[in-house]
């Protein structure tokens, strides 16, 4: 970054024109520089070759005026530095892990895969923000802490599969679980995403009583419904047949994760498809913006020395040139 502090004696270019004037209109009849009283032995001598370059002393001048015009105006050159602050936001992630998430109405595999790829996506997007990861079925299970090694819970969200927790859909004691993450975090937000495709069906907590302690803590949830609608195809394993697929129809309470979502302040969706679920995770970004401020500070350096010196060593230049080479003979 370049500036003059002092812009107003950038003014002083307007002599240049003037200075051009007087040079051209006095022309020859600038005095000798030694005086003789008969010419005819210096006539005699022939012109100098250098007479021919005799303007470069009035370049030479016209440098100085220009260098020192620039060095009163002060020329600095600047570093900027930014200091940002962030207020991140702290979210858990909280994940069905029940049979019924290897249903295959979801690409390219199944609900479960979908959900892994989609939040995969959601956490690359993130800055500044904690991020961890609480799995349910039957149980619920803390799979990755609040974090800001996004490189880490990656390789969490990736592990994850149906058959590490007994099966069943605990809804309260996946969102106790997530509640008590966040129990201590001292972020202005605090979020927590909850995905299921079923019914509560486990667990000793109530998932409403879990939401009411929610809003009491201040953290705000985002319920998200997984399934299409009517029934979907689910894989079976069988003695006999091997792998087969039987049609079920897809039971999710959205009464009561649209009751979760409202008593927490946050908002319910349903996904269908892998598009429309990764959709949701894009307005759920939107709505959970990181705030991030910025303030510029610039450093300047005075650079007129430099300028200064520029000037003497022209005007030095043609001072020499003056009483040397340019001298002038009658």
């Amino acid at each position: 970054m370049f500036r003059f502090a002092s812009p107003e004696f950038l003014a002083g270019f307007l002599i240049i024109p003037v200075l051009f004037y007087f040079h051209f209109r006095k022309g020859k009849q600038q005095a000798a520089t030694l005086k003789y009283s008969n010419l005819d032995l210096v006539k005699s001598a022939g012109k100098s070759r250098w007479n021919e370059y005799r303007n470069v002393l009035f370049s030479l001048r016209l440098l100085v005026v220009v260098f020192l015009i620039l060095a009163l105006a002060r020329p600095q050159s600047g570093s900027t530095h930014q200091e940002v602050t962030t207020e991140g936001i702290d979210i858990i992630l909280a994940m069905d892990l029940s049979s019924s998430m290897l249903a295959e109405d979801f690409k390219p595999k199944n609900r479960l895969e979908a959900s892994k790829i989609v939040a995969e996506e959601f956490v690359k997007g993130r800055k500044n923000d904690r991020i961890g990861l609480v799995v349910f079925a039957r149980d619920s299970y803390t799979q990755c802490p609040l974090t800001l090694d996004y490189g880490i819970l990656l390789k969490f969200i990736k592990d994850v599969k149906i058959g590490i927790i007994p099966d069943g859909t605990a809804i309260g004691m996946a969102l106790a679980n997530a509640v008590n993450r966040l129990r201590d975090s001292k972020a202005k937000s605090k979020v927590i995403i909850l995905l299921t495709d079923g019914r509560n069906n486990a667990g000793e907590l109530d998932p409403l009583t879990a939401a009411q302690v929610a809003k009491a803590m201040g953290i705000r949830v985002y319920t998200i419904g997984a399934g299409k609608r009517g029934s979907a195809l689910y894989p079976v394993q069988d003695p006999f047949f091997g792998k087969r697929y039987v049609r079920m129809p897809v039971e999710i309470n959205e009464n009561m994760l649209k009751q979760i979502a409202a008593t927490t302040g946050g908002k319910y969706f349903r996904a269908t498809n892998t598009n429309s679920l990764r959709q949701i995770y894009k307005e759920i970004g939107k709505m959970e913006k990181t705030k991030i401020h910025v303030k510029e500070y610039t450093k300047y350096k005075e650079l007129f020395v430099e300028f200064l010196w520029v000037a003497l060593f022209f005007l030095t230049l043609e001072i020499l040139l003056a009483n040397t080479k340019f001298r002038k003979l009658p």
